[in-house]
Protein backbone atom coordinates (compact mmCIF):
# COMPACT_ATOMS: atom_id res chain seq x y z
CA UNK A 1 0.00 0.00 0.00
CA UNK A 2 1.13 3.57 -0.92
CA UNK A 3 0.56 6.50 0.99
CA UNK A 4 0.48 9.98 -0.30
CA UNK A 5 0.21 13.05 2.11
CA UNK A 6 -1.57 15.54 0.24
CA UNK A 7 -1.61 18.20 3.29
CA UNK A 8 0.12 17.35 6.45
CA UNK A 9 0.04 19.19 9.58
CA UNK A 10 0.14 17.64 13.36
CA UNK A 11 -2.00 18.64 16.26
CA UNK A 12 -0.04 17.87 19.89
CA UNK A 13 -1.88 17.15 22.90
CA UNK A 14 -0.16 17.88 25.95
CA UNK A 15 -1.34 17.42 29.75
CA UNK A 16 -3.66 14.44 31.70
CA UNK A 17 -7.20 14.83 31.08
CA UNK A 18 -8.57 14.59 34.77
CA UNK A 19 -11.68 12.15 35.47
CA UNK A 20 -13.77 12.81 38.62
CA UNK A 21 -15.62 10.13 40.50
CA UNK A 22 -18.86 11.90 40.76
CA UNK A 23 -20.62 9.11 38.63
CA UNK A 24 -21.85 11.69 36.42
CA UNK A 25 -20.83 11.77 32.61
CA UNK A 26 -21.78 13.40 29.20
CA UNK A 27 -20.90 13.17 25.23
CA UNK A 28 -22.01 14.99 22.46
CA UNK A 29 -20.55 13.51 18.75
CA UNK A 30 -21.18 14.46 15.96
CA UNK A 31 -23.74 12.30 14.29
CA UNK A 32 -21.90 11.46 10.83
CA UNK A 33 -18.21 10.61 12.04
CA UNK A 34 -18.88 9.57 15.79
CA UNK A 35 -16.29 12.25 16.27
CA UNK A 36 -16.16 13.03 20.33
CA UNK A 37 -17.02 16.96 20.19
CA UNK A 38 -17.22 17.69 24.32
CA UNK A 39 -17.67 15.14 26.96
CA UNK A 40 -17.07 14.95 30.68
CA UNK A 41 -16.06 11.31 32.29
CA UNK A 42 -17.64 10.59 28.92
CA UNK A 43 -15.68 7.12 28.89
CA UNK A 44 -15.93 6.21 32.21
CA UNK A 45 -18.54 2.72 32.34
CA UNK A 46 -21.58 3.81 34.06
CA UNK A 47 -25.76 2.33 34.15
CA UNK A 48 -27.08 3.71 31.64
CA UNK A 49 -30.64 2.58 32.69
CA UNK A 50 -33.53 2.34 29.78
CA UNK A 51 -31.25 3.86 26.98
CA UNK A 52 -30.53 0.12 26.63
CA UNK A 53 -33.73 0.15 24.65
CA UNK A 54 -31.74 1.86 21.66
CA UNK A 55 -29.90 -1.06 21.58
CA UNK A 56 -32.76 -3.43 22.13
CA UNK A 57 -34.50 -1.51 18.97
CA UNK A 58 -31.51 -1.84 16.62
CA UNK A 59 -31.15 -5.09 17.34
CA UNK A 60 -34.82 -6.38 16.59
CA UNK A 61 -34.76 -4.56 13.40
CA UNK A 62 -31.77 -5.92 12.39
CA UNK A 63 -32.35 -9.39 13.55
CA UNK A 64 -34.63 -10.72 10.73
CA UNK A 65 -37.03 -10.88 13.13
CA UNK A 66 -40.57 -11.23 11.39
CA UNK A 67 -42.85 -8.73 11.48
CA UNK A 68 -45.92 -10.31 12.72
CA UNK A 69 -48.02 -10.21 15.88
CA UNK A 70 -46.55 -11.20 19.12
CA UNK A 71 -47.85 -13.03 21.87
CA UNK A 72 -47.53 -12.26 25.72
CA UNK A 73 -45.71 -14.31 27.41
CA UNK A 74 -46.17 -14.65 31.03
CA UNK A 75 -42.59 -13.40 31.14
CA UNK A 76 -43.11 -10.45 29.60
CA UNK A 77 -46.45 -9.60 31.12
CA UNK A 78 -45.19 -9.95 34.67
CA UNK A 79 -41.53 -7.80 33.65
CA UNK A 80 -40.62 -5.38 36.43
CA UNK A 81 -40.20 -1.58 36.21
CA UNK A 82 -41.64 0.81 33.53
CA UNK A 83 -44.59 -0.74 31.61
CA UNK A 84 -47.19 -0.48 28.59
CA UNK A 85 -50.04 -2.84 30.30
CA UNK A 86 -48.96 -5.64 28.16
CA UNK A 87 -51.59 -8.67 29.15
CA UNK A 88 -50.75 -12.35 29.21
CA UNK A 89 -52.13 -14.69 26.24
CA UNK A 90 -52.87 -11.06 24.24
CA UNK A 91 -50.90 -10.73 20.25
CA UNK A 92 -49.80 -7.28 19.30
CA UNK A 93 -48.17 -6.58 15.76
CA UNK A 94 -43.86 -6.13 16.40
CA UNK A 95 -44.09 -2.48 14.92
CA UNK A 96 -46.24 -1.54 17.70
CA UNK A 97 -44.14 -2.94 20.77
CA UNK A 98 -41.50 -0.82 19.39
CA UNK A 99 -43.25 2.43 19.52
CA UNK A 100 -44.08 1.03 22.68
CA UNK A 101 -40.84 0.00 23.71
CA UNK A 102 -39.51 3.71 22.63
CA UNK A 103 -42.02 5.95 23.31
CA UNK A 104 -43.09 4.81 26.59
CA UNK A 105 -39.68 2.54 27.70
CA UNK A 106 -42.17 -0.65 28.09
CA UNK A 107 -39.85 -3.20 29.53
CA UNK A 108 -42.31 -5.55 28.87
CA UNK A 109 -42.37 -4.87 25.48
CA UNK A 110 -38.58 -5.45 25.74
CA UNK A 111 -38.91 -8.89 26.80
CA UNK A 112 -41.73 -9.45 24.66
CA UNK A 113 -39.71 -8.55 21.02
CA UNK A 114 -36.58 -10.30 23.00
CA UNK A 115 -38.24 -13.95 23.39
CA UNK A 116 -39.72 -13.47 19.79
CA UNK A 117 -36.57 -12.54 17.70
CA UNK A 118 -33.99 -14.13 20.24
CA UNK A 119 -35.99 -17.41 21.11
CA UNK A 120 -35.43 -16.56 24.76
CA UNK A 121 -34.45 -13.09 26.36
CA UNK A 122 -30.77 -14.59 26.97
CA UNK A 123 -30.38 -15.75 23.32
CA UNK A 124 -31.20 -12.13 22.73
CA UNK A 125 -28.83 -10.60 24.79
CA UNK A 126 -26.31 -12.57 23.28
CA UNK A 127 -27.07 -11.18 20.05
CA UNK A 128 -26.99 -7.79 21.99
CA UNK A 129 -23.45 -8.28 22.91
CA UNK A 130 -22.41 -9.63 19.76
CA UNK A 131 -23.79 -6.70 17.59
CA UNK A 132 -22.18 -4.12 20.16
CA UNK A 133 -19.11 -6.21 19.53
CA UNK A 134 -19.41 -5.86 15.21
CA UNK A 135 -19.62 -2.14 15.99
CA UNK A 136 -16.46 -1.80 18.46
CA UNK A 137 -18.54 -0.73 21.42
CA UNK A 138 -15.69 -2.19 24.04
CA UNK A 139 -16.85 -0.44 26.92
CA UNK A 140 -20.43 -1.75 26.78
CA UNK A 141 -22.20 -5.44 28.14
CA UNK A 142 -25.51 -5.65 28.40
CA UNK A 143 -27.51 -8.46 31.02
CA UNK A 144 -31.27 -7.43 30.35
CA UNK A 145 -33.48 -6.14 26.95
CA UNK A 146 -34.90 -3.57 28.85
CA UNK A 147 -32.05 -1.47 31.16
CA UNK A 148 -32.79 -3.07 35.06
CA UNK A 149 -30.40 -2.59 37.45
CA UNK A 150 -27.29 -5.10 36.99
CA UNK A 151 -23.56 -4.74 38.10
CA UNK A 152 -22.12 -5.91 34.92
CA UNK A 153 -25.02 -3.71 32.40
CA UNK A 154 -22.60 -0.92 32.38
CA UNK A 155 -21.90 1.44 29.01
CA UNK A 156 -20.23 4.94 28.24
CA UNK A 157 -21.71 8.13 27.33
CA UNK A 158 -19.65 7.87 24.45
CA UNK A 159 -20.67 4.69 23.53
CA UNK A 160 -24.21 5.33 24.25
CA UNK A 161 -23.86 8.32 21.91
CA UNK A 162 -22.35 5.83 19.15
CA UNK A 163 -25.39 3.77 19.92
CA UNK A 164 -28.33 6.49 18.99
CA UNK A 165 -25.93 7.54 15.61
CA UNK A 166 -25.23 3.73 14.69
CA UNK A 167 -29.13 2.97 15.26
CA UNK A 168 -30.64 6.38 14.18
CA UNK A 169 -29.09 5.04 10.38
CA UNK A 170 -32.00 2.64 10.14
CA UNK A 171 -34.42 4.04 8.73
CA UNK A 172 -37.49 2.10 10.68
CA UNK A 173 -35.41 3.36 13.94
CA UNK A 174 -35.30 6.95 13.15
CA UNK A 175 -39.13 6.34 12.02
CA UNK A 176 -39.72 5.19 15.49
CA UNK A 177 -37.48 7.25 17.93
CA UNK A 178 -38.35 10.47 16.20
CA UNK A 179 -42.37 9.15 16.83
CA UNK A 180 -44.30 12.28 19.37
CA UNK A 181 -47.16 10.12 19.34
CA UNK A 182 -48.62 6.50 18.14
CA UNK A 183 -51.83 5.11 18.00
CA UNK A 184 -52.39 1.23 18.26
CA UNK A 185 -55.82 0.02 17.47
CA UNK A 186 -55.25 -3.91 17.89
CA UNK A 187 -58.04 -7.19 18.18
CA UNK A 188 -57.84 -6.53 21.78
CA UNK A 189 -56.35 -3.18 23.01
CA UNK A 190 -55.99 0.29 21.57
CA UNK A 191 -53.11 2.14 22.89
CA UNK A 192 -52.49 5.87 22.43
CA UNK A 193 -48.77 6.56 23.77
CA UNK A 194 -47.23 10.08 23.94
CA UNK A 195 -43.25 9.98 23.80
CA UNK A 196 -41.61 10.47 27.02
CA UNK A 197 -39.11 12.44 25.68
CA UNK A 198 -39.87 16.53 26.44
CA UNK A 199 -37.77 18.00 24.05
CA UNK A 200 -39.29 16.17 20.94
CA UNK A 201 -42.44 18.12 21.54
CA UNK A 202 -40.97 21.86 21.87
CA UNK A 203 -37.18 21.82 21.01
CA UNK A 204 -37.59 22.56 16.78
CA UNK A 205 -33.78 21.06 16.56
CA UNK A 206 -34.32 17.53 18.93
CA UNK A 207 -35.24 14.99 16.44
CA UNK A 208 -34.99 11.63 18.37
CA UNK A 209 -34.37 10.55 21.42
CA UNK A 210 -34.90 8.08 25.14
CA UNK A 211 -34.94 8.85 28.66
CA UNK A 212 -34.25 6.52 31.26
CA UNK A 213 -34.12 6.14 35.26
CA UNK A 214 -33.20 3.84 37.74
CA UNK A 215 -31.97 4.51 41.25
CA UNK A 216 -28.94 3.28 40.81
CA UNK A 217 -28.39 5.08 37.21
CA UNK A 218 -30.17 8.33 37.60
CA UNK A 219 -31.26 10.34 35.49
CA UNK A 220 -30.27 9.00 31.87
CA UNK A 221 -30.94 10.72 28.64
CA UNK A 222 -29.84 10.55 24.78
CA UNK A 223 -30.85 13.27 22.28
CA UNK A 224 -30.64 13.84 18.27
CA UNK A 225 -30.05 17.04 17.31
CA UNK A 226 -30.15 18.50 14.06
CA UNK A 227 -29.35 21.78 12.75
CA UNK A 228 -28.30 23.66 10.04
CA UNK A 229 -26.70 20.38 8.38
CA UNK A 230 -25.18 19.29 11.36
CA UNK A 231 -26.05 16.32 13.39
CA UNK A 232 -25.25 15.53 17.22
CA UNK A 233 -26.16 13.36 19.46
CA UNK A 234 -26.28 14.61 23.67
CA UNK A 235 -25.91 11.66 26.19
CA UNK A 236 -26.04 12.52 30.09
CA UNK A 237 -25.81 10.11 32.34
CA UNK A 238 -26.98 10.76 36.32
CA UNK A 239 -27.99 14.01 35.30
CA UNK A 240 -30.91 15.46 37.56
CA UNK A 241 -30.99 18.86 35.02
CA UNK A 242 -30.45 16.58 31.90
CA UNK A 243 -33.50 18.47 30.22
CA UNK A 244 -31.33 21.98 30.62
CA UNK A 245 -28.09 19.92 30.00
CA UNK A 246 -29.33 18.98 26.88
CA UNK A 247 -30.58 22.23 25.28
CA UNK A 248 -27.23 23.87 26.70
CA UNK A 249 -24.90 21.72 25.37
CA UNK A 250 -26.37 21.15 21.54
CA UNK A 251 -26.59 25.37 21.50
CA UNK A 252 -23.04 25.26 22.45
CA UNK A 253 -21.91 22.47 20.19
CA UNK A 254 -23.78 24.29 17.49
CA UNK A 255 -22.78 27.65 17.80
CA UNK A 256 -18.78 26.14 18.21
CA UNK A 257 -18.55 24.01 15.21
CA UNK A 258 -19.21 25.06 11.76
CA UNK A 259 -19.90 22.40 8.71
CA UNK A 260 -17.01 22.39 6.38
CA UNK A 261 -15.74 20.89 3.44
CA UNK A 262 -12.75 20.02 4.13
CA UNK A 263 -12.16 17.72 0.39
CA UNK A 264 -14.63 18.47 -2.53
CA UNK A 265 -15.15 16.03 -4.93
CA UNK A 266 -13.53 15.61 -8.28
CA UNK A 267 -10.66 14.07 -10.22
CA UNK A 268 -7.26 14.55 -7.55
CA UNK A 269 -3.27 14.85 -9.70
CA UNK A 270 -1.59 12.40 -6.57
CA UNK A 271 1.70 11.55 -8.64
CA UNK A 272 2.53 11.92 -12.01
CA UNK A 273 0.42 9.78 -14.18
CA UNK A 274 -1.76 8.84 -10.61
CA UNK A 275 -4.98 10.44 -10.39
CA UNK A 276 -7.94 9.77 -7.74
CA UNK A 277 -11.54 10.43 -8.03
CA UNK A 278 -13.32 11.44 -4.89
CA UNK A 279 -17.09 11.02 -5.74
CA UNK A 280 -18.65 12.69 -2.53
CA UNK A 281 -17.19 15.79 -0.81
CA UNK A 282 -16.05 15.07 2.59
CA UNK A 283 -17.28 17.38 5.44
CA UNK A 284 -16.86 18.15 8.66
CA UNK A 285 -17.88 19.59 12.30
CA UNK A 286 -14.82 21.92 12.84
CA UNK A 287 -14.27 24.49 15.68
CA UNK A 288 -12.33 27.37 14.21
CA UNK A 289 -8.93 27.09 13.45
CA UNK A 290 -9.02 22.71 13.24
CA UNK A 291 -9.36 22.86 9.24
CA UNK A 292 -5.46 24.10 9.24
CA UNK A 293 -4.48 21.54 11.45
CA UNK A 294 -5.90 18.32 9.62
CA UNK A 295 -3.73 15.77 7.60
CA UNK A 296 -5.31 14.36 4.57
CA UNK A 297 -4.14 11.26 2.97
CA UNK A 298 -4.21 8.87 0.02
CA UNK A 299 -3.98 5.74 -0.06
CA UNK A 300 -3.10 3.87 -2.81
CA UNK A 301 -3.02 0.08 -3.38
CA UNK A 302 0.38 -1.07 -5.35
CA UNK A 303 0.16 -3.45 -8.63
CA UNK A 304 -0.06 -2.28 -11.74
CA UNK A 305 -3.91 -2.41 -12.32
CA UNK A 306 -5.17 0.48 -14.05
CA UNK A 307 -8.41 1.01 -12.53
CA UNK A 308 -8.12 -0.03 -8.33
CA UNK A 309 -9.77 1.34 -5.03
CA UNK A 310 -7.85 3.73 -2.61
CA UNK A 311 -8.67 5.36 0.67
CA UNK A 312 -8.93 8.99 1.59
CA UNK A 313 -9.09 9.67 5.30
CA UNK A 314 -8.49 12.81 7.05
CA UNK A 315 -7.37 12.91 10.56
CA UNK A 316 -6.95 15.73 13.42
CA UNK A 317 -3.51 14.76 15.06
CA UNK A 318 -3.65 10.84 15.71
CA UNK A 319 -7.80 10.93 15.23
CA UNK A 320 -9.09 9.53 11.84
CA UNK A 321 -12.10 11.40 11.70
CA UNK A 322 -13.66 10.76 7.98
CA UNK A 323 -12.10 7.61 5.65
CA UNK A 324 -14.03 7.25 2.03
CA UNK A 325 -13.08 5.67 -0.80
CA UNK A 326 -11.54 6.63 -4.11
CA UNK A 327 -11.30 5.41 -7.39
CA UNK A 328 -6.90 5.72 -8.56
CA UNK A 329 -6.82 5.59 -12.27
CA UNK A 330 -2.69 4.72 -13.51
Amino acid sequence: MMVVVLFLSMLWSTGVKEVSADGQAWAVIDADTGRLLEGHNENVRLPIASLTKIWTAFTFLESGATDEDILISPQAASAEGSSIYLKQGMSVDSEALLYGLMLRSGNDAAYALSEHAGGSMEGFVDLMNEKAIVYGLENTYFTNPSGLHDEKHLSTAYETALMMSYAMENEKFREIASAKNYVYEGDEQTYSWRNKHRLLHYEPTAIAGKTGFTKAAGRTLVTYFEKDGKNIVVVTLNDGNDWNTHQELSAKVFSDYKRVTVAKKGVYALLPGVEAELKTPIELLLKKGEKGQLSNVAHIPRGNSKTSTGLWTVSLGDQVLAAQEIIIEK
